[in-house]
């Protein structure tokens, strides 16, 4: 396990120097000058000039990557271009709001999605199921835009059981207070598709052999589904919410935005508006290591599972 885990790590570094380079050129080569941008429409050629200077990008290209690999290795980004505030005040800053909203909204929908996933496919081809999953699918053509403004106004506005916009100072002032909505309001959107996605996964175990004879020994139906088949249909499981787990460091964009969330997805939004390339520099690189460790991870919870996963 060990052995495995040494290697898989050191994998890692021919991947993130791909993902540094490919990064580089999107931004340095083929972004074209962001001194025009942040010059404005009214600028001459010393002032353009000038600001290349400051930002560094009147270097040669070489320098420039070995910059940006040390940036990488010390997670130093330097400073926002727009605001002047240090990349990693930013991230420290905001990071813990969008985690505020995202890591329950992750823990609930999984709980949520798999309890009722059990009992659709428990009751399989019932009046139930296929109730709720005509729900479901209903639930996934509306936009995620009418489940903000509806509940917002419903929930907000006219009930007035939460604040329609905001954030407080204190941990849970925020998360019972203005990160409830927000929360209710991801929940209602994600459900669906989650519920659909662990019924299937679910039901592609239901028929399995081993399901027929765990029933040929008389053992209740209800020891089947909770012990044999969801355990087996663990593995599609943990794979579906590890490609989630990185998400978590971007945010969520229009909720951050329509509830005036200070987290890390607005200001993603924000930099992109400013073209503020080094905080979409960190983000990028910080998601594309996320999900190589979410992914060292998912093998791991894999042999945690189920013992007969070889790790290799």
């Amino acid at each position: 396990m060990t052995a495995y885990i040494i290697r898989r790590l050191w994998q890692i570094v021919p991947t993130m120097a791909g993902v540094i380079l490919l990064i580089f050129l999107l931004f340095n080569v083929v972004g074209g000058d962001p001194a025009y941008l942040l010059a404005g429409k009214i600028s001459n050629a010393e002032q353009i000039a000038n600001i290349r200077k400051q930002l560094g990008i009147d270097e040669p290209y070489w320098y420039q990557l070995l910059l940006f690999v040390k940036q990488v290795v010390t997670f130093d980004f330097g400073q926002s271009w727009s605001t002047n505030e240090a990349v990693s005040s930013i991230f420290a800053t905001r990071l813990p709001n969008s985690l505020l909203i995202g890591v329950p909204l992750l823990i609930l929908e999984t709980i949520i999605a798999i309890a009722i996933a059990l009992v659709v496919a428990y009751k399989r081809g019932s009046l139930t199921d296929r109730s709720v999953m005509v729900s479901c699918t209903v639930a996934q053509s509306i936009s995620i835009l009418v489940y903000i403004i509806v509940l917002q106004y419903v929930l907000a506005y006219k009930l007035g059981w939460f604040p329609v916009q905001g954030w407080g100072n204190g941990f849970f002032e925020n998360l019972f207070k203005y990160a409830a909505l927000p929360i209710i309001i991801a929940l209602a959107v994600s459900l669906a598709p989650n519920i659909r996605l662990y019924r299937t996964f679910l039901l592609d175990e239901v028929n399995q052999d081993y399901v027929r004879t765990a029933r040929a020994k008389g053992l209740s139906e209800n020891r089947v589904m909770l012990v044999h088949v969801l355990r087996n249909a663990a593995i599609p499981i943990i794979t579906n919410l590890m490609i989630q787990l990185p998400g978590l460091l971007v945010g969520l964009f229009l909720i951050e935005r329509f509830f005036s969330v200070p987290g890390i997805g607005r200001e993603v939004i924000l930099a992109v508006e400013r073209s503020d390339f080094p905080v979409i520099k960190a983000i990028t690189v910080y998601v594309a290591l996320a999900t190589m460790l979410a992914n060292l991870l998912a093998d791991l919870l894999y042999k945690a599972v189920d013992p007969r996963v070889e790790l290799k």
